[in-house]
């Protein structure tokens, strides 16, 4: 088992030096922090209520998915985050420099990643035609925060599979609940 995580740490430093290898003064103070930051949560609010506005009839409904598994998705990655206690590549590697200064102090799985994923498939699920554009975002914030030197790549993959897990849960609760 230890050698599993030896093989699993070195992936991780190997992926995330490959990232940040090709970190660019653009990525430093622009286009990777605001991907990263359009993640923050404030957009999700914000695409529910354009929708709205433009008439769409699934925008209600994705209000409220967003909400029940929001109260879900924040304890939950807080928790796991709290409970696996894996330190930030800037705190656990010497000669790395992170970009930006992360909200909490430990990085698996990545919360901004967890949350993109966990939009982008009940998005997907309610607005169909946006599956591709928010798919696509969504793994733009998880790169984002590896280029940013905040994580692992394996936080994202854990981010990307528990936010997907999460959403198809809710989706499976809220059909059976109709």
């Amino acid at each position: 088992m230890t050698r599993w995580f030896i093989r699993l740490q070195r992936f991780d430093e190997s992926g995330l030096s490959w990232f940040t290898r090709w970190r660019s003064p653009a990525a430093n103070g622009g286009s990777a922090r605001w991907v990263s930051r359009s993640g923050d949560g404030y957009g999700y609010l914000l695409v529910c209520i354009i929708a709205q506005l433009c008439g769409d009839d699934d925008a209600y409904p994705l209000l409220w998915a967003l909400l029940l598994g929001f109260l879900i998705e924040l304890p939950l990655y807080w928790a796991l985050k709290n409970v696996l206690k894996r330190q930030r590549p800037y705190q656990r590697l010497p000669h790395h420099v992170a970009v930006i200064k992360a909200h909490d102090a430990f990085s698996f799985p990545s919360g901004h990643t967890t949350a993109a994923f966990m939009f982008a498939a009940l998005c997907a699920f309610y607005m169909p035609a946006f599956f591709i554009p928010v798919y696509l975002w969504a793994t733009a914030i998880g790169l984002s925060r590896i280029v940013l030197g905040v994580h692992y790549p394996t936080d994202i993959i854990a981010g990307m599979l528990l936010g997907s897990g999460l959403a198809w849960m809710l989706l499976m609760f809220m059909q059976e609940s109709v």
